[in-house]
């Protein structure tokens, strides 16, 4: 009987860990409807462990970023303790986020089920970010804002990489 009662138990225990798991790990995209891309960002990875197992705790750092929201591009510096580690945006690629305390506390989604980490931001008036022949600049929003409509360029809607066009006098472009 007790067998039975442990063996129950434990089917019990295992189940309700997995449901948290994956409760824990749904998150609706529609409810991230800002758009976060990372430049640059440096890291401090904090570990915990008895008897020499360690495991990663914790990760706290700083970074510089561009926020999109309603269709406007602004700059922002933050501040993050997550549970793992962010990476830079690869290419145009961005994160789904959201406000959790609007203009002081972003809310970003990771890839591949990582969870969310939360940013502590100062987003930055009339200024984005933008990487030139491997620096970071800053430039006029306005400026950017043109760039992104002359390019299609809009990562709330979907629209994730720019349309370039074609030079004139490329074999692609010319009549045949």
């Amino acid at each position: 009987m007790r067998r039975i009662l442990l063996c129950g138990l434990s089917v019990f225990s295992i189940s309700a860990l997995l449901s948290t798991v994956v409760l824990a790990g749904s998150h609706n995209p529609a409810d991230y409807p800002l758009r976060v891309h990372i430049f640059s960002h440096n890291s401090y990875s904090h570990y915990w462990g008895p008897g020499g197992i360690r495991t990663l705790n914790e990760v706290d750092g700083e970074g510089r970023a561009n926020l999109y929201e309603n269709g406007e591009p602004k700059g922002m510096d933050f501040r993050y303790n997550c549970d793992s580690r962010i990476m830079n945006s690869a290419g145009y690629e961005t994160y789904m986020a959201k406000w959790k305390k609007p203009g002081v506390e972003l809310q970003i989604l990771m890839p591949a089920g990582g969870g969310k980490c939360d940013l502590h931001v100062d987003v930055k008036p009339n200024v984005v970010y933008v990487r030139r022949n491997g620096s970071l600049n800053e430039e006029s929003a306005v400026k950017f804002k043109q760039w992104m409509v002359k390019h299609e360029y809009d990562p709330e809607h979907g629209k994730d990489l720019p349309v370039f066009p074609q030079q004139a006098g490329s074999e692609s472009s010319a009549p045949r």
